[in-house]
């Protein structure tokens, strides 16, 4: 049948267009008249489009917009989707691992606790520059008030 939606069956129906003149009454008018009624067509919406059947397999079908919205019928996928996947590289910048000659008992116990170490360090190191900081500019405070 021709025009008609392939999954669903919908075709063309029949029904009126219907002419009205004057002004509603909820808007202040006298109310609207009718003056011609016509036959028409409702046709569907339908679209050319290129399916996915259940075998795998990819035909192109005439289908209704309420059919490819709902669901119904699946369109073939033309290329792969695009897929940022991790590298090689990628993965070693962000999960640095241990040399391979360091796989000893002891090797990978050193590495922490010198990590951790420097770790202690740095942070001892950022606050005494803190504390001389605030000293300095308490001396500075000082020295204007004298002179």
């Amino acid at each position: 049948m021709a025009r008609a939606c392939e999954v669903c069956g919908k075709t063309a129906s029949m029904g009126n267009q219907v002419e009205t003149r004057g002004k509603a009454k909820y808007l202040g008018g006298v109310g609207t008249k009718v003056t011609g009624i016509s036959r028409r067509k409702f046709k569907p919406n339908l679209q050319t489009i290129r399916a996915a059947l259940p075998d795998g397999s990819s035909r192109s079908m005439l289908v209704c917009t309420s059919c490819i919205r709902s669901g119904f019928v699946r369109k073939t996928i033309k290329h792969k989707p695009f897929k940022l996947g991790p590298t090689e590289k990628a993965k070693d910048k962000l999960a640095p691992t241990a040399p391979k000659a360091a796989a000893g008992k002891g090797a990978t116990t050193k590495g922490t606790a010198t990590k951790s170490a420097d770790a202690k360090s740095a942070s001892a190191k950022s606050a005494s520059a803190k504390s001389s900081g605030s000293k300095s500019s308490s001396d500075k405070k000082s020295s204007k008030s004298k002179a």
